[in-house]
Formats: C-alpha cells, structure tokens, sequence
C-alpha cells in the first residue's frame, strides 16, 4: 500500500509571494503540474516509492482538473475541513503525510495520526 501524501494548496500556494493572489487557479494548477512532475521523476524523498498525492484545493482554486499522478478533491466549504476528511478516509496504518504550515490544521491531522511537513518539502 502507498503512502498517502495530501497537499493544502491554499497555504503552499500562499506561501510564496509571487502574485498568486491575481490567479488563484492558475498557481493551484501550477502547484498541480510540479507535484505530478515530482510524482513521475520518483523524486519524493518523504517516501520509499510513489506516494498517491491528493491536492486539495478550495475557493477559487475549485475547478483544477487532476492530471496524472495527482488527484484533486474540491473542498465546498473549508480546505482544512476536506483535508482532516481525506486523512480521516484512509485505510487504517496507511502512512499519511499532509503539507501545511497551518497550525490548527496540523494539529487537527496529527491527532488522526498524520505526519506533517512544511510548503518547502514540495516547492522548487
């Protein structure tokens, strides 16, 4: 079984001041394209093998397509809501680590026995 990698595209996106904020898809689709790129090269160095890399986009980022290697689950409401309900979701001991620099999201994801790491472990 695969590791369970879950991305929180607003605060990875968010992390970098590069004028995301005038194209909040676009950068969300951007994020998209480098993780899929990172999935086929094998360049995970968070993981022994390819993990299945779930995108979690909300707000105006919905609408991100999923490309190969990278699945994108819309959040209707909250992002950290979808992303405590997609590590909720997984099978049970299947390694889980979910990128954020948020807090209460962190906290959130650890209690249901998540790892955590920082933007920085999927940017360029």
């Amino acid at each position: 079984m695969s590791a369970l990698l879950v991305v929180d595209s607003a605060n990875v996106v968010g992390s970098v001041p590069d004028g995301w904020w005038r194209d909040r898809r676009g950068a969300a689709e951007r994020l998209r394209d480098r993780l899929a790129a990172q999935a086929a090269e094998g360049s995970r160095a968070l993981f022994t093998g390819a993990p299945e890399v779930v995108l979690v986009v909300e707000g105006a980022a919905r609408g991100v397509a999923p490309v190969p290697g990278v699945r994108v689950e819309e959040a209707s409401g909250s992002g950290d809501d979808k992303i405590v309900e997609v590590v909720a979701a997984r099978e049970p001991g299947r390694r889980c680590v979910v990128v954020t620099a948020d807090r209460g999201l962190r906290a959130r994801v650890t209690a249901l026995g998540a790892e955590v790491t920082g933007p920085s472990a999927v940017q360029d």
